[in-house]
């Protein structure tokens, strides 16, 4: 049965393909079933390869991306994700583009803030396997400055719409 989060998966990816190939690259869905690639992407001469995890995002007060415990873990010098936000109806959607290793590091960090921190009735989080990628993880924290340049508001931008990052590795 397909759902409605199917259909806007599928649309992120769709929409990241167009814009690689409108771009130069060469890029093919990747075969359903393949663990950490949703797109498989090389250059024109075949000189520089790199695999793409497309996540899409319609929708959420919190402005972020569905993740897992297991993102955490997966770090590849030529996989990137590609976020995609499709909240405003009424325009292109943004894509950020981060390598995989500066995901991991950003939800192994950010959940380890939430579980450090109490919840609103001064209790203990308990640990799950739940992440979200969001591009604001401070809200409500109190936290040093270093903190708030890698999760604050506004850590995401260099990765906005940065089609470059996949030439540069």
């Amino acid at each position: 049965m397909t759902t409605q989060s199917t259909l806007i998966g599928a649309a992120g990816e769709h929409f990241v393909l167009c814009q690689l190939l409108r771009l130069g690259w060469i890029a093919a869905l990747a075969p359903k079933g393949v663990p950490n690639a949703d797109i498989i992407v090389t250059d024109i001469d075949g000189n520089r390869q790199c695999a793409i995890q497309v996540k899409t995002r319609s929708k959420g007060s919190d402005k972020g991306w569905h993740m897992s415990q297991k993102h955490e873990e997966i770090v590849a010098e030529h996989l990137y994700y590609c976020f995609v936000d499709m909240e405003a109806k009424d325009s292109l959607p943004i894509t950020f583009i981060i390598p995989s290793g500066v995901v991991a590091a950003a939800l192994r960090e950010a959940h380890q803030l939430w579980l450090d921190t109490p919840g609103q009735k001064g209790q203990a989080h308990n640990d799950n396997a739940i992440r979200r990628l969001r591009p604001d993880y401070l809200k409500g924290y109190r936290v040093g400055e270093d903190v708030m340049k890698r999760l604050g508001a506004g850590w995401m931008e260099p990765y906005r719409e940065n089609w470059e990052m996949l030439k540069l590795r």
